[in-house]
């Protein structure tokens, strides 16, 4: 305010309107958060091109002086599933003709979920630059690894149908099912993805722990060895290594339909509730953690 002086001087006018103080501070509620959160997913969805188009990148610049590009991974995975295929029929008492299918659909739905959790912890810290550099949702990212492994998995069903046309499955009408269990495959890889990437830009171990969980889960869920070996040869480890795995679940969503085999009514409960668990986690962190992305990377 002008002093008495300057008042009396005619150098102050009383109409000119007086500067406001402006306060700026960072916003701490959860509503706020929720809505920002909200907001970061609404722009991920109107930025699907820009999704797709990052998506074909990465995989031509990962595979970028190639002769085969990502059929290589297509080629280990059906060499592995020949070569070990009709030795774990005979070590486990299997028919080929039923050990095969199956072994075939669960390594390469494996091999993506092995890719989509480790590619997902370090979604953020791999796309450092973008994050600092350009004004985008931060979900983009976590978004761009599952469109990239899908885009892989879809040429990796090569292997699955060459299985199926030598050994071809009997379909029936639980196979309509399938596009359900895409969609939720969907939503829980990005949740996956979402999750893992905010822990692993705060701490860089958390890759590697990842990976010796997953190497770990390999072993113990229905991937090698099916369900039914266990329930037969009377071992009580049913309930913990198929009821409570969460991997189960969302492998026989899947799974059971390509084989022919009936609806499994448990396999889908138990997909769904680690599904809603895991994407209120993912979501709720995301959340708590978004506006600290760029200073953690």
């Amino acid at each position: 305010m002008p002093g008495p002086e300057k008042a009396g001087a005619g150098l102050f006018r009383p109409d000119t309107p007086l500067p406001q103080i402006v306060v700026i501070s960072s916003a701490r509620g959860w509503r706020t958060r929720l809505a920002a959160a909200a907001q970061d997913f609404h722009e991920t969805l109107r930025l699907w091109p820009l999704i797709w188009a990052l998506s074909l990148f990465d995989i031509r610049l990962r595979y970028r002086g190639s002769l085969l590009g990502p059929f290589w991974l297509t080629l280990s995975t059906g060499v592995m599933i020949g070569a070990i295929g009709f030795v774990y029929a005979r070590l486990f008492h299997q028919d080929v003709g039923a050990y095969l299918p199956f072994l075939a659909v669960s390594l390469v739905l494996w091999n993506f979920l092995n890719t989509v959790t480790g590619e997902g912890a370090t979604c953020f810290t791999q796309s450092e630059g973008m994050v600092r550099a350009m004004r985008m949702p931060h979900a983009l990212h976590a978004a761009r690894v599952v469109v990239r492994n899908f885009l892989v998995l879809a040429h990796n069903i090569l292997p699955i149908l060459i299985v199926f046309a030598v050994f071809p499955p009997h379909w029936s009408w639980p196979v309509l099912s399938l596009p359900a269990a895409l969609l939720l495959w969907m939503a829980d890889c990005f949740a996956v993805a979402l999750l893992l990437g905010v822990i692993g830009a705060r701490f860089r171990d958390v890759p590697p722990i990842v990976g010796s969980i997953m190497q770990i889960a390999f072993y113990l869920t229905p991937i090698m060895w099916s369900p039914e070996m266990l329930t037969h040869r009377g071992l009580g480890l049913s309930l913990i290594l198929i009821e409570m795995n969460p991997f189960y679940g969302m492998l026989e969503i899947l799974r059971a339909p390509l084989l022919g085999q009936a609806l499994n009514s448990l396999a889908w409960i138990n997909a769904l509730a680690y599904s809603a668990l895991l994407m209120g986690l993912a979501f709720l962190a995301f959340a708590r953690t978004r506006q600290r992305i760029p200073y953690w990377i």
